[in-house]
């Protein structure tokens, strides 16, 4: 061993025995620089400053850590009249309610018979539930009895960019007139085909309604197909997180324009670590029509499914679910585009295609006070699905029975966690 050769082992001898590791050593490095206070690490539980693990630093930074975004959602209820479940019927997808006249006013998807898959002939049969549908609407006056009103927006003449069908829809009332926006689908409804959204607009709840003459969205065209073949897995190049289908769209007004809040789907969707790689991204627009020109900063969040969405402290709250390392979380942005999350939202009885109830508040300092009760579709099986009613509660401290609360009260019923 020649002495060039001894001195570099010496070196890399002295290094390893001055650090267990690099790891460690950075670890050690990084914990030197955190300035955190005694009463931070005492509310986490954290014992020694100097030997902080990854999950502890999380902790420490995160940047919301209080507990009035929590909620606890209850087993959902049947509803009863016209929307309670009718064997051969599929209703889903419920919009948000507003009221007028008296009467709470709901939008849903609606189709008759059962699905069939991609076996067989696409071109006749129904390949999902919500394959073949129209939007219908119901009212109630106490939001459990509904009467089913009839058609609102059927599917469009053969030919047309909506002529298989219309889904998914969402309410938007502003300056005394109503809009509709909902997802399309025109024939052949194949594994490749490209949902669109649609408009209408009305100047009142029971319509008519007109339908916009071309869809207000669709999805980005930067994928590339790879070959002929029926699947939506094989892909040369995926694109941006919308490539295939832009789904789930909801309306809001927010300073002074509207933003068209959807669920993005990508040519090539993957299972990733949080399951389904699904995205959402917003369109701003200077009118309610259009046009709307998709944000610069898409996707706007990690994870979720269905659209849920509603302005709340200055800014737009969402409510994240089913898919993706952040799901069942609330999240929260200023400017309607940049969302952090601002709690967890427990998995258990969570609704999903949720009709938020807009006759409800969301004060700043109750934020989620709109979820107290609403509306959601549930699978009786897969060929046909149902709207029930969902209610839910604020839950900031954990109590049993008869034990009082960090504010003095007693808790008088029985939680269902331990």
């Amino acid at each position: 061993m020649n002495k060039i050769t001894k001195l570099l082992t010496m070196c890399v001898c002295v290094a390893l025995f001055s650090c267990n590791n690099k790891a460690e050593c950075n670890h050690k490095d990084q914990d030197e620089k955190m300035e955190v206070s005694d009463e931070k690490l005492d509310r986490f539980g954290i014992t020694n400053r100097d030997y902080l693990s990854a999950a502890s630093k999380r902790a420490l930074e995160w940047k919301y850590v209080e507990n009035d975004w929590y909620r606890v959602f209850n087993p959902m209820q049947p509803l009863k009249g016209d929307l309670a479940y009718e064997e051969g019927v599929v209703r889903r997808d419920p919009s948000a309610m507003i009221k007028e006249n008296g009467k709470y006013y709901v939008w849903y998807s609606r189709s008759t018979g059962e699905t069939d898959g991609f076996a067989g002939d696409i071109e006749n049969d129904k390949v999902f539930p919500w394959d073949r549908c129209d939007i219908w609407y119901a009212t109630s006056e106490d939001g459990w009895t509904w009467k089913e009103e009839g058609l609102a927006v059927p599917r469009g003449e053969k030919g047309a960019y909506d002529d298989r069908s219309v889904f998914t829809v969402e309410i938007m009332k502003h300056d005394e007139i109503y809009y509709l926006c909902y997802q399309t689908v025109k024939s052949p409804y194949n594994v490749r085909v490209k949902n669109q959204v649609g408009l209408a607009w009305s100047n009142s709840p029971n319509g008519p309604w007109t339908k916009s003459a071309e869809p207000i969205l669709s999805p980005a065209d930067n994928g590339i197909w790879k070959g002929e073949t029926q699947n939506r897995f094989m892909v040369e190049k995926k694109g941006d997180f919308d490539s295939h289908k832009v789904h789930d769209p909801c309306i809001i007004p927010f300073k002074g324009k509207f933003y068209l809040y959807y669920k993005g789907e990508q040519m090539g969707e993957e299972i990733l670590f949080g399951g389904r790689q699904i995205r959402h991204g917003v369109a701003i627009a200077d009118h309610p029509k259009g046009p709307y020109v998709k944000s610069k900063y898409n996707p706007i969040s990690n994870s979720g499914h269905e659209i849920c969405v509603w302005k709340t402290q200055g800014g737009i709250a969402s409510l994240i679910t089913t898919d993706g390392p952040e799901r069942n979380t609330f999240q929260w942005s200023p400017d309607g585009i940049n969302f952090e999350i601002r709690g967890a939202v427990k998995g258990a009885n969570m609704p999903h295609a949720i009709g938020l109830n807009r006759t409800l508040d969301a004060p700043d300092d109750n934020p989620t006070q709109i979820f107290d009760w609403g509306l959601s579709h549930v699978y009786n099986n897969w060929n046909y699905q149902s709207i029930m009613r969902f209610d839910s509660e604020r839950k900031t401290s954990h109590a049993a029975k008869g034990e009082a609360t960090p504010d003095g009260e007693k808790k008088k019923d029985v939680q269902k966690d331990n």
